[in-house]
């Protein structure tokens, strides 16, 4: 065939018959067609794509279209998704992503230690080595589930955890230990990936199963704190069955013990309470050099403001002025007496009943929170007890004040000559240590053992500063170092909470004297030595806190803790320096 017969014109029939689509097409079901010769040789301009006379051109199914540069090439069989797949967020799992054949982890040259959560330890030691730990690092619990074959559902686990949580810290208890105490009951129930958070007023706690999982958070305000320490040691034995592992405790059950917690009530009558606050103030009152006819005018002060105060508190009036009116009627019967001409140390009457109003134990909760690295807590907690002193200080200076103008001789020098009488020193303080327990609402089983541990305290301390001629900061520190000691012994003995041996046990120990010989000089408008006494008094508070806490943290280092082989392994609550 010549070229020009090649370059003969063809129909449009032929054309199209001959023509393929524009682009490379999908394999599908295909036919030959044959190639047949124009019919006639109309004249016209035949397309470049046209398929020459003698080949075969493979047809497709459909019309011709325009495919992607990303479509599927001929021969390869892909299989297409039956549904379009949501678009997820960005903690989603990738579709590539497998936890079996997920890439190997960074290991550390020097390894990562193995950790031995001995079952013989404190959950509290076990649980604070634990979030002591980098999330990574911390073993996985074992796979065991409390309720059924699936597991409780996690939003029940958590507020199961919060509400145990909130108990803990309205009872006074550490940061630290909440936050311990809340990751045992979620570790418990197979919640290992979890991070509380505890500070005055808010609880939260946060799990996220793994890295590519949305997070759960739930939180819970504390809005009531009482004193009870006997719902606290409760509490502390509700932890105690979740976190060991053979006590399979079901969530139902967990939250019917802890609504039987709630719905108990105080181990001690409102008259009880009253009649401690008055052995408590007159106690104090013999312990600094007072008498029978103190010891009585002391007692009747304090019953009196205490009746007062729970009247406030009935009115709905905040605590600051709870404790100003409880401040005033024991000052006001020592001014009475020294107006009168009644031979009697007013000061000590004054000063028994200040023992009966210092917040030691929020205290000695503040300092620790400060010392184990919840600054937030800690300040709020000091606040706290900052407000509550102003109040005690308003109270007894406006009694002081209108004394000092009605001609009250009052001599701050006075119960400075104190007679030494250790015996009955040490039995007063005995007793201060076992009405401190009632006023906690401590169990019955507890008080004997802190009144021992008082007892050692206040002889300690005697031993120190009367005999031995050393500062009384210096003194109140080793003795409260003692107190914490013994109070985490006794609490690791009885694997429960170390606050009902300790917080009663350093009321013999609170600066009764100093607070009111300041305040008695500030009245008397001498104000730089009433500030100075203030100072002495705010020492001694801090020595009581720092001591407890030394003591405890003394008794961890040399027992048996989970983890590390010894003690210099343990890992630090927080390590700043600085820097």
């Amino acid at each position: 065939m010549t070229d020009a017969e090649d370059r003969k014109p063809q129909s449009d029939e032929a054309r199209s018959a001959f023509r393929v689509p524009a682009g490379p097409s999908v394999t599908q079901a295909t036919q030959v067609i044959p190639v047949v010769p124009a019919a006639d040789a109309e004249s016209s301009t035949t397309s470049e794509f046209a398929v020459p006379e003698g080949l075969a051109a493979l047809r497709t199914g459909t019309e011709s279209e325009a495919t992607s540069e990303f479509a599927v090439p001929d021969g390869l069989d892909v299989t297409s998704p039956t549904a379009v797949e949501p678009e997820g967020s960005a903690f989603s799992t990738p579709k590539t992503y497998s936890a079996r054949q997920a890439p190997p982890a960074f290991t550390p040259a020097g390894g990562i230690p193995a950790i031995d959560l001995h079952k013989d330890v404190p959950w509290q030691d076990r649980m604070r080595t634990m979030l002591r730990m980098p999330v990574a690092e911390r073993p996985a619990p074992e796979p065991v589930q409390k309720a059924d074959e699936g597991g409780p559902a996690v939003p029940r686990v958590l507020d199961l955890t919060l509400r145990i949580g909130e108990l803990l810290l309205a009872g006074g208890e550490g940061a630290e230990d909440v936050e311990a105490a809340m990751f045992a009951v979620c570790r418990s129930y197979g919640l290992d990936r979890c991070e509380p958070t505890v500070t005055f007023t808010l609880l939260s706690i946060s799990h996220q199963p793994s890295l590519v999982d949305d997070p759960v958070t739930a939180s819970r305000t504390v809005r009531r704190r009482g004193t009870d320490y006997t719902r606290l040691a409760a509490v502390f034995r509700l932890v105690d069955d979740l976190s060991d592992p053979e006590n399979h405790l079901s969530l139902e059950e967990a939250y019917r013990r802890l609504a039987e917690i709630r719905r108990n009530r105080h181990p001690y009558p409102g008259w009880a309470l009253t009649a401690a606050a008055g052995l408590l103030a007159g106690t104090a009152s013999v312990l600094v050099g007072g008498d029978l006819i103190v010891f009585v005018a002391a007692a009747l002060g304090a019953m009196l403001g205490d009746r007062l105060a729970w009247l406030c508190a009935g009115r709905g009036l905040p605590e600051f002025y709870q404790f100003t009116v409880a401040a005033m009627p024991p000052a006001a019967l020592g001014v009475a007496l020294t107006v009168a001409h009644v031979d009697v140390k007013a000061a000590a009457v004054i000063t028994g009943g200040l023992f009966a109003l210092l917040p030691g134990r929020a205290l000695v909760a503040g300092v620790q929170d400060g010392l184990t690295g919840f600054y937030i807590t800690a300040s709020a907690r000091l606040l706290e007890v900052m407000y509550f002193f102003v109040g005690i200080v308003t109270g007894v200076l406006l009694v002081l004040y209108f004394g000092v103008k009605l001609g009250a001789a009052l001599d701050p020098d006075a119960a400075l000559a104190m007679s030494r009488r250790p015996v009955l020193q040490i039995v007063a303080a005995m007793l201060l240590s076992l009405t401190f327990a009632v006023l906690l609402q401590q169990e019955r089983s507890t008080v004997l053992l802190v009144t021992l541990n008082g007892g050692v305290a206040w002889s300690v301390y005697g031993a120190m500063h009367d005999v031995g001629n050393i500062s009384p900061v210096a003194s109140t520190a080793v003795a409260a170092g003692l107190v914490g000691l013994f109070g985490q012994l006794l609490s690791r003995y009885r694997f429960a909470s170390a606050l009902p041996y300790t917080t009663a046990a350093i009321g013999p120990l609170l600066p009764g004297s100093a607070t009111y010989f300041g305040l008695l000089s500030i009245a008397q408008n001498h104000v730089d030595k009433g500030l100075v006494s203030l100072a002495k008094a705010v020492s001694l508070a801090m020595a009581i806190a720092i001591g407890v806490n030394l003591g405890s943290e003394i008794s961890r280092l040399f027992l048996r803790m989970p983890g590390a082989a010894s003690a210099a392994g343990r890992r630090a609550a927080k390590r700043t320096r600085g820097f």
